[in-house]
């Protein structure tokens, strides 16, 4: 897990999100309330029709509230990586919000769990 996590507010401009999703080479993030407060996910894939929009149209864009997904799937810090793995596997999310009593405290993305998989087969250490 990284606990140095990025995350954006639901009233971030999708250009702003877009910009700092790039930044932090990153797939999507976490929308948090200022308590950090879990309340959303944007992905890359959110924010592609209204930039095309936004570009094709010449006008402003919105907030990320109005693209986010409300429905989160987030993890505990207490799962193993091998549970992950499998969520990951099954519903495909590139990134999990890591949630500790409703708060945001980290994030773990597939590279996390690959690196940690691949360590542990080097290792022949059981995770």
């Amino acid at each position: 897990m990284s606990r140095d996590t990025f995350h954006v507010y639901s009233n971030t401009r999708i250009d702003d999100c877009a910009e700092q999703l790039a930044r932090h080479k990153l797939s999507g993030a976490p929308v948090t309330d200022r308590y950090d407060h879990v309340i959303g996910f944007v992905s890359e894939q959110d924010l592609l029709e209204p930039l095309s929009q936004a570009v094709y149209y010449c006008h402003s864009l919105a907030d990320v509230e109005s693209v986010m997904h409300e429905q989160v799937l987030s993890v505990s810090p207490s799962m193993q990586v091998m549970q992950v793995a499998k969520l990951m596997m099954e519903d495909k999310p590139k990134i999990f919000p890591v949630v500790e009593d409703g708060r945001l405290i980290g994030v773990i993305t597939r590279r996390i769990v690959m690196q940690t998989l691949l360590k542990a087969q080097k290792t022949c250490i059981p995770v």
